[in-house]
């Protein structure tokens, strides 16, 4: 049992690894064209799938900031 929770607390520093370098991908000044935003959505997809069953605090808050990357960025627009 004791490797099992060595290969979960590997799995969790690689999650945590790769969702910091989505994080980074998704800045505006990095991805701006349709494509790399479309790309953006595929690699958030897919580490929310990996990140599903994770357990790990970090894995998961790096899921939930990575998911606000793909929610459209709202305006306030006032009018009189």
């Amino acid at each position: 049992m004791d490797e099992f929770a060595k290969i979960d607390r590997a799995l969790d520093e690689l999650l945590v690894n790769l969702g910091a370098m989505v994080l980074r991908l998704s800045s505006p000044e990095v991805s701006k064209t349709v494509e790399e935003r479309n790309a953006l959505a595929r690699s958030v997809n897919q580490y929310a799938a990996c990140a599903r069953r994770s357990t790990d605090p970090r894995v998961q808050r790096l899921n939930d900031d990575l998911a606000e990357t793909l929610r459209p960025r709202l305006r306030i627009v006032s009018s009189r």
